[in-house]
């Protein structure tokens, strides 16, 4: 009888002993954030500690990892054991998880928060299928980076809106020593930057889209027309020399201490501009190559998301409605260099977010969301691998194009 009133009482105790094990675990949100740079990483600490300052009842246990290593290890984790949060992109990056079925449907989220209309212009990017797989955090311009001062300095008045401008511009740098344009190559999806402009300014987003999708061989004449105006810009020395040794913070410097004039980037990078040099930055649209192709934009939109195999959803869930509110997207907007998601949120403050709130409200021809977003990732790395190796000789463009057609042929199994 003792012994099997022990063992009741130990039995009791292992229940107990699970019940609250369970319930602390209930209790511990797990996220896991990609960021560049130490501004991107305080951000997101600081609403991280608003949620938790709003939700003293939840343990958020946050990663911080540096995006290029995020990328990395994001399959293994939704693989295998998944955090409860973790920070992405929209479009077809989002939609390569969701159709594997590592991302939980928020298509009831999106009803529950009423973000069919706060999301309404970044609804398509966030669904697979017709549901939703993500919640839009902030969305952001591309454009051409300057410094007003060498502008000046060289006797340039106005800031280029055609290409004949542009080219002209460079032309008025490079005589004086300047740099004309600085790139981190290094870090490839800086020169798909490059690419997708060129393309969306001589072919239109709709036939980028169309390559994106694997609809379009790479030996087409319009993509070759792509990489030859591209390869007039190197032939003509416009880039800083050895773009390929250097990765994004590398290149920035050359801006900073006027070495170059002008990079092409997203706003995201304006934070961690110096404070003494913020004065002098500018910021314009890619110029018009041809005024008869309907202006596209790059407007990527960052999300985030709930694991498939996350343990907590409950309090995920509470996360990803506490984003989503007004005042935080425009917080993380505003922290981020970007432009929140949520159509309720004020308005930015920030002048170069505003010019990129302008240029993309403008955009006639449609939104892209980049390169490496666009399309599937396999294609996405052979594609950037090839833009190196062309910047690295741009005589190589056939080569180049030819490889990049047996590689969509292989990945998309079209002929």
């Amino acid at each position: 009888m003792k012994k099997m009133m022990r063992m009741t009482v130990i039995a009791g105790c292992l229940a107990a002993s699970a019940a609250w094990s369970a319930a602390a675990l209930a209790g511990t949100l797990a996220v896991n954030i990609a960021y560049k740079g130490a501004v991107q990483r305080t951000v997101w600490q600081s609403t991280v500690d608003e949620f938790k300052k709003a939700n003293p009842d939840v343990d958020v246990k946050v990663s911080f990892i540096e995006e290029e290593a995020y990328k990395v290890q994001l399959p293994g984790w939704l693989s295998t054991q998944a955090p409860d949060i973790i920070n992405w992109h929209n479009g077809e990056r989002m939609a390569f998880y969701a159709s594997r079925g590592l991302l939980e449907d928020l298509s009831e989220d999106w009803k529950k928060n009423g973000w069919d209309s706060t999301y309404a212009s970044t609804k398509e990017a966030s669904s697979w299928q017709g549901k939703q797989y993500s919640a839009p955090t902030v969305y952001y311009s591309w454009g051409m980076f300057y410094r007003k001062d060498l502008f000046k300095k060289v006797g340039i008045a106005a800031e280029p809106k055609s290409w004949d401008e542009f080219l002209e511009a460079c032309k008025k740098l490079k005589a004086a020593g300047i740099a004309p344009i600085a790139v981190g190559g290094r870090d490839a999806w800086t020169l798909a930057g490059w690419f997708d402009y060129l393309d969306l300014r001589i072919n239109g987003n709709a036939f980028h889209q169309q390559l994106m999708a694997g609809d379009i061989a790479y030996t087409d004449p319009r993509v070759k027309k792509v990489y030859t105006a591209w390869k007039s810009l190197i032939d003509n020395k416009y880039f800083i020399d050895n773009a390929l040794s250097y990765d994004l913070d590398g290149a920035q410097p050359f801006l900073f201490q006027g070495k170059a004039a002008m990079m092409l980037m997203g706003t995201f990078i304006a934070k961690g501009f110096p404070a003494k040099l913020a004065p002098e930055m500018g910021y314009f649209q890619f110029p018009i190559i041809d005024a008869n192709v309907p202006t596209a934009e790059e407007g990527p939109t960052e999300s985030i998301h709930i694991p498939a195999k996350a343990r907590n959803k409950t309090d995920a869930r509470r996360f990803i409605a506490f984003v989503g509110t007004p005042a935080i997207s425009a917080k993380l907007a505003d922290g981020l260099g970007s432009l929140p998601a949520n159509s309720k949120s004020p308005a930015p403050a920030d002048p170069i977010s505003r010019i990129g709130f302008e240029i993309l409200s403008n955009a006639k021809g449609g939104i892209s969301q980049f390169y490496d977003r666009d399309m599937t990732k396999e294609m996405a790395d052979e594609g950037m691998k090839g833009m190196q190796k062309f910047v690295s000789d741009p005589t190589k463009i056939d080569d180049v194009l030819n490889e990049l057609e047996q590689s969509r042929k292989r990945i998309y199994k079209k002929s």
